[in-house]
């Protein structure tokens, strides 16, 4: 089964990215990995301060991702997969694909004006790599235009 992977965060257009990928797997019979990312902490605290830090983080993620599996079970029917993972974002979104061969396409959500750092990445440094197509899904997309696209 053809799977969709989208990494989500807070962002708006990582939330179009997910309609788009639900709305797409829903019309093609395909499926939705969620990936939730806990980027590196960019200080190291004290032992207890530093395990507090992460604990939040790891939270924070597990928050955004379930509320982003509810809304595609809403919108599409789909009961995606859900992935939570702390480290470097580049390396992990890598290794993800690698280990899921399921997976059909990498799904970004782009903000308006400068592109990420996935994006960035992901559209000149792997797009002649990826073992998948990538699909960026401009983040200025309302529900109708998502809805004729996908």
């Amino acid at each position: 089964m053809r799977t969709y992977l989208v990494v989500i965060d807070e962002t708006p257009e990582a939330e179009v990215a997910l309609r788009f990928a639900a709305r797409r797997a829903a019309k093609t019979g395909g499926g939705v990995s969620i990936l939730a990312i806990i980027p590196p902490t960019e200080f190291v605290a004290f032992g207890g301060v530093q395990a507090t830090i992460e604990a939040e983080a790891r939270e924070q993620a597990e928050t955004i991702v379930h509320r982003a599996a509810g809304a595609i079970v809403a919108e599409a029917g789909i009961t995606p997969t859900i992935m939570v993972k702390a480290g470097e974002p580049i390396a992990l979104i890598l290794e993800t694909i690698a280990q899921n061969p399921d997976i059909g396409a990498l799904v970004l959500g782009a903000a308006v004006g400068a592109p990420g750092p996935l994006i960035a990445h992901f559209a000149i440094a792997e797009s002649g790599s990826l073992p998948c197509p990538l699909m960026i899904v401009p983040g200025s997309l309302d529900h109708d235009a998502l809805d004729r696209l996908s």
